[in-house]
């Protein structure tokens, strides 16, 4: 029995690196029965004769998962965000965040193809870019920064499982690319129709970047939140948390409660009005949530 990563999941195969070692593997029975599934990322024991017949035997303990993408043990996130085509999205932005942040996973925040925008819409950009980065590191990509977008991000940190997580078209591979050119992953224009982008990455895969493990992952034009109470959710606004004590009552929601402090930074400006307003759409969501019965 060996200890190893899922570094590739395709078809129900899950390529495992052990030792400096790939080995091919697959799932037992007994994954079903348990309602298991494996992720990239995770940990294993498994057995092999050879690097292409083996078996997973167990999974073991996660730190975090995520479902979209299905990925496990995640420190940072790199949240890939296009100004246009397709076009920006803060609602579909904020769900990512909410998501990672129950997660505990470090968000960074990257939105691409800024160099097509007119001077409108970069200073609309620069005004909501300003925002998020009092909370979140940012990048902006306007096709010439490309030196610094590498440096900040592979020198940032190391020995880390990156995830790089967003909508389809948004540019996700491209954005590796430019950090690794080795890499040579295949890119799609977007639909001007449909303003989405094609499936160009099928399949998650764990890469070595210099010292980090970064994941390219499939992307996707929807994004629920599951497994949010509407409790949870203000604390994974941290631009609520930092007003939230100043709230008349204790565990505000910041909806219809009076002297809540969180709606008065709305209404004078201070907090992001599609940041408060995706917000107010989350809860409804939550409170139409059907109960899941065990």
């Amino acid at each position: 029995m060996v200890k190893g990563q899922i570094v590739q999941s395709l078809s129900g195969y899950f390529d495992v690196l052990a030792d400096q070692h790939i080995y091919r593997t697959r799932g037992r029975g007994n994954f079903r029965k348990k309602k298991e599934t494996p992720y990239v990322g995770d940990w294993v024991e498994f057995k092999a004769d050879n690097e292409n017949e083996g078996y997973l035997l167990k999974i073991l303990n996660r730190k975090n998962s995520l479902v979209r993408p299905p990925v496990a043990n995640v420190d940072r996130a790199v949240i890939v965000t296009a100004c246009r085509e397709p076009n920006l999205s803060t609602n579909l932005l904020d769900r990512q965040l909410v998501a990672l942040t129950k997660n505990k996973i470090k968000p960074m925040l990257y939105f691409s193809k800024a160099d097509l925008l007119n001077e409108i819409e970069k200073n609309e950009l620069h005004d909501l870019v300003q925002y998020y980065q009092k909370f979140y590191p940012c990048f902006v990509f306007d096709g010439t920064n490309t030196d610094k977008i590498r440096r900040d991000f592979l020198g940032a940190v190391t020995c880390e499982v990156i995830v790089v997580m967003g909508q389809t078209g948004a540019g996700k591979s491209t954005l590796l690319n430019l950090i690794a050119p080795e890499l040579q992953l295949e890119t799609a224009e977007v639909s001007k129709a449909l303003s989405r982008g094609k499936h160009t990455t099928r399949k998650v895969t764990l890469r070595q970047i210099e010292n980090n493990l970064i994941a390219d992952t499939p992307g996707f034009s929807s994004f629920e939140i599951s497994d949010v109470k509407k409790e949870e959710l203000p604390l994974f606004y941290p631009d609520f948390v930092e007003l939230q004590d100043n709230c008349k009552f204790r565990g505000c929601l910041h909806l219809k409660e009076p002297k809540c402090a969180v709606k008065q930074a709305y209404e004078a400006g201070k907090i992001l009005a599609s940041r408060y307003e995706n917000y107010v759409q989350f809860q409804g969501e939550i409170a139409q949530r059907k109960p899941k019965y065990k």
